[in-house]
């Protein structure tokens, strides 16, 4: 949406899984993302699109990382475990807003947070 926006194109409703019409929106995105199930041993690879609920926008999708669960630069590591850290904080995830992405639910996020302790370096745990 935020493509679209910047660019003065137009967008529409679109009909979704429960047949109601529905904006694109940063609520409908989220709201999507929030019918994803997960459970603690996922690898988080989940299609949304045309997700359940009256509010989920059809055509909404997750941006997606790679990260390798073993990094063999320790200072690599660290940096990239703390910047993942601070993307699930709460105050990334209002600036993701502000920036136009749909912030993450908040059981994703805890799921998340879990998958990131378990980052090593050569090996062993970061702290």
């Amino acid at each position: 949406m935020i493509y679209a926006i910047s660019n003065k194109l137009p967008y529409a409703q679109l009909k979704n899984a429960a047949g109601k019409l529905v904006m694109p929106s940063l609520e409908s995105v989220t709201a999507a993302a929030a019918s994803a199930k997960f459970d603690a041993k996922t690898d988080f690879r989940v299609s949304i699109t045309n997700a359940p609920g009256a509010e989920s926008y059809p055509i909404s999708s997750f941006t997606w990382l790679l990260v390798r669960p073993d990094t063999k630069d320790p200072v690599k590591a660290k940096a990239l475990k703390t910047f993942l850290d601070w993307m699930i904080t709460d105050e990334a995830q209002k600036m993701a807003g502000e920036l136009q992405y749909a912030p993450l639910p908040k059981p994703l996020v805890a799921l998340v947070a879990d998958r990131l302790k378990t980052l090593k370096a050569g090996g062993k745990p970061i702290s």
